[in-house]
């Protein structure tokens, strides 16, 4: 399986494995940090798609926009983490398939430079 596809099968299940835990957070931050994070989430996956079918140039900007919302959604999970919304078990899983996206991205991105 080349990375690209499997970036995007990564990306799936993280999404799918978050979308259980954000059903969870609490009323008061379902609406903000919970749709905010799933949003995130959403907008990497239609980002790594059009990656996927995009010239190299394209590609490229599209890959460094997706470290930076990798960036973010650490900074989210952790908000998660430190305000109870989730577990150490869970935030210590969203943050290893989080890494995992990143370092996929990063190699990919380097093999076109």
């Amino acid at each position: 399986m080349e990375a690209r596809e499997t970036i995007i099968t990564k990306t799936y299940a993280t999404i799918l494995y978050a979308l259980a835990v954000l059903e969870k957070y609490p009323r008061s931050q379902k609406f903000l940090l919970a749709d905010r994070i799933e949003t995130m989430l959403l907008n990497i996956l239609e980002k790594l798609l059009e990656a996927y079918y995009s010239g190299k140039e394209v590609k490229l900007v599209l890959l460094e926009s997706i470290n930076i919302d990798l960036e973010k959604l650490r900074y989210l999970f952790r908000l998660s983490y430190d305000i109870k919304c989730i577990n150490i078990e869970k935030y210590d899983k969203l943050t290893e398939m989080i890494n995992e996206i990143g370092k996929i991205s990063g190699g990919w991105r380097k093999s076109l430079t």
